[in-house]
């Protein structure tokens, strides 16, 4: 499987990669280097931050307008 680099070194690691290693948005993944020289990227221990949205889940409760949710989903 092929990527490419962009100019400030970053790239897409493929979605079969991302679901092997058990990786999505917030997780964090280790490169080092084998015996052999080759690299080996590793999905960090216990690095997956929940998402904005699971740390909403039953804050809201009953009763609150859509606006209310929605500064509640932005932060505000």
């Amino acid at each position: 499987m092929a990527t490419t680099v962009t100019r400030k070194g970053q790239v897409t690691i493929p979605k079969p990669v991302r679901d092997h290693l058990g990786i999505g948005p917030g997780s964090q993944i280790v490169f080092r280097r084998a015996d052999d020289g080759s690299i080996v990227v590793e999905k960090a221990d216990g690095t997956r931050r929940r998402s904005r949205f699971a740390e909403l889940v039953g804050v809201a409760g009953p009763g609150l307008s859509t606006d209310e949710i929605m500064a509640m989903t932005r932060g505000e």
